[in-house]
């Protein structure tokens, strides 16, 4: 495999390997059988810290619209829901993660993989695109990190 690119998350390295593309809700996306599996970027595991519940709101078999909500997690860090990073029929669900989520936390580039989607992945960023895509969204995350120190 190449060299990883570097994101500096202030005083922290996120590594992206490059056998991959990104979506722009900071999940990465590997070639899967006529589709694509799915997981955490770095930087998604990075502002989210400790993952410990999972919960998947759609079945497998459903068709997906980008950007259409599919699930909740929660962290030591946040809540949130969580959307499909692309148009295309969910696959499958790694079951393994709804028994024990925190293989997101030590392996999110392997067996920490969230689901798999069939479809062409058109939206999908190459990693330097995903790149400049976290040097904006950064720059957001940064704000808001500071923000909660000073409230």
């Amino acid at each position: 495999m190449s060299e990883p690119v570097i994101f500096m998350m202030g005083k922290f390295e996120a590594r992206f390997p490059t056998d991959r593309m990104y979506a722009r809700n900071h999940m990465w996306a590997q070639r899967h059988a006529s589709g694509y599996r799915f997981g955490f970027s770095a930087y998604a595991v990075r502002l989210l810290q400790d993952v410990y519940f999972l919960d998947w709101s759609i079945d497998a078999g459903t068709v997906l619209r980008e950007k259409q909500e599919i699930g909740s997690i929660e962290s030591s860090k946040a809540e949130s829901a969580l959307y499909a990073p692309m148009a295309g029929r969910l696959v499958e669900f790694n079951e393994e993660l709804l028994a024990d989520p925190s293989t997101i936390n030590v392996d999110n580039y392997g067996r920490g993989w969230l689901f798999a989607l069939d479809g062409p992945g058109d939206e999908l960023l190459s990693p330097d695109a995903y790149l400049l895509h976290l040097q904006a969204a950064w720059k957001i995350a940064e704000r808001t990190i500071k923000g909660q120190f000073n409230e």
